[in-house]
């Protein structure tokens, strides 16, 4: 982890324990600070306290396990205790998602101000740090509702702009889940976005240690960077699966185009593969903030709506792919009946998190067809059982493949990709793939003998002159 420890550590708290506040406090505990994190669930704070974790990520339970033995982590579920002491209080609670008028429920972060202004003092600085993705404009918000709550606990405190001891500030985080450590301590920028110098000071002072470039705005600025980053990646992601259609229609083949678009260093390859579209809560929650303040002073952001409209189709298209290719094996009209292999539930490898995963709708679309489901993933199946308990999960991607009528592939994961076709062969006489991610090529998947459908590339039949015995280990 390239980074520089901080010579001399400061207190800090972080409200919220989960998936940001988690990974924020171990990282900061890495850089030499000490850390208390707090959170309302006492079943999460007391799984922290025994160094595990209710969600996985790389890396990040001997992360905290090392620094609850150094002392310069620890998990609690008294907030005030925990925040009465911190140089710095990061808010990692974010509003609850509503769906009356799109207006998200701000309680969450009412009762973290709450506990802030129960705990000011005139003699002691605080520095709030947004860090989960709030609303644009919190910023104005919080320093409102903290001001009301500390001039009611605390009317002598003076909340005048040069002796207000305190200031809210916004340094959103871009960290990707499976990736989240690495991304902490190799950011391609730190956005720093704050009102006031003193603030700004502290905030370099830690941020500084990443060897990262700093941008320094307002916290308007900030939040709207964070929706804007995630909104336009969502957005790339969308316009490539578009033009997958258009592939398909035309047999030119997306991976070409991607990689064509990609060159041109003004577009850049990343969010350019074509698939089931993106998933997880991160995408949806900033196009739906970004398109309520859009609506809120009347600007038209229906290019984030079609973003999502065209996300929530690729999962509809991917469902009708499996449909026709099973038809087309079977001779059946429909699915019912049939049964699918499932390679994949988790919406991106390396982790178990299936909010708003492309699998769950998919899944939900094939058993409403009246198929059956059997599946495999390497770590979200746990995750999965509590959605779909009555489909069938397997031991690992052979076993899924078992008596299928089609295998369907919805995630990325290595050993999906480096997959054994010689020994799926021997165990399944399954030969037709719905690839959802683009994993194989399409010529050598028909040499192999399959049947292969993918998203944006022209659909293969297996070629009569496939022998079981050609080796071909990653395809």
């Amino acid at each position: 982890m390239p980074h520089q420890t901080a010579k001399k550590g400061m207190k800090m708290a972080v409200i919220g324990s989960g998936y940001v506040g988690t990974v924020t406090g171990a990282c900061l505990a890495e850089l030499g600070h000490t850390v208390v994190c707090t959170d309302l669930d006492a079943d999460k704070i007391s799984l922290l306290q025994k160094g595990d974790v209710p969600f996985f990520e790389k890396g990040l339970a001997s992360l905290i396990r090392t620094h609850q033995q150094d002392k310069r982590l620890t998990f609690t579920t008294q907030t005030r205790e925990a925040i009465a002491d911190a140089d710095i209080i990061f808010l990692c609670v974010g509003p609850v998602s509503s769906h009356v008028g799109g207006k998200p429920d701000m309680k969450p972060l009412t009762l973290a101000v709450d506990d802030i202004a129960a705990t000011m003092r005139p003699d002691k600085y605080r520095l709030i740090v947004e860090k989960s993705t709030l609303p644009v404009k919190s910023g104005e918000y919080l320093k409102q509702l903290l001001s009301k709550s500390l001039q009611l606990a605390h009317p002598e405190i003076s909340l005048d702009e040069a002796t207000r001891p305190f200031d809210i500030t916004a340094v959103p985080q871009f960290m990707r889940e499976g990736n989240a450590i690495h991304d902490f301590f190799n950011p391609d920028r730190v956005v720093i976005g704050s009102d006031s110098e003193r603030a700004t000071d502290m905030l370099v002072k830690i941020y500084q240690a990443l060897n990262a470039p700093l941008l320094i705005t307002d916290v308007n600025s900030a939040e709207v960077i964070k929706h804007a980053t995630n909104a336009f990646l969502a957005m790339k992601i969308s316009f490539i699966n578009s033009i997958a259609h258009v592939c398909e229609k035309t047999d030119a083949d997306i991976t070409m185009v991607a990689k064509g678009l990609g060159m041109d260093k003004r577009i850049a390859h990343d969010y350019l593969n074509a698939g089931i579209g993106y998933g997880g809560i991160f995408f949806p929650k900033d196009i739906h903030s970004l398109v309520s303040i859009a609506d809120e002073y009347h600007i038209n952001l229906d290019l984030l709506k079609a973003t999502e409209t065209i996300n929530r189709y690729q999962r509809i298209h991917f469902i009708e792919q499996v449909e026709a290719a099973v038809r087309q094996s079977t001779g059946s009209h429909s699915l019912e009946g049939k049964r699918i292999g499932v390679w994949g539930l988790a919406f991106r490898p390396d982790t178990d998190d299936m909010r708003d995963c492309p699998s769950t709708h998919i899944i939900r679309g094939l058993l409403h067809r009246g198929a059956h489901i059997q599946a495999y993933d390497p770590i979200a199946m746990g995750k999965a059982k509590a959605l779909f308990p009555k489909i069938t999960y397997c031991a690992d991607l052979y076993d899924a493949a078992q008596n299928v009528d089609a295998i369907a592939i919805l995630t990325e994961w290595p050993e999906f990709i480096y997959a054994d076709f010689q020994k799926l062969k021997a165990e399944s006489a399954c030969r037709v793939i719905v690839d959802g991610r683009n994993l194989y090529h399409p010529q050598k998947m028909a040499e192999l003998g399959y049947a292969y459908v993918s998203i944006g590339r022209k659909s293969v039949m297996p070629k009569a002159s496939s022998t079981d015995e050609k080796p071909l280990a990653h395809v």
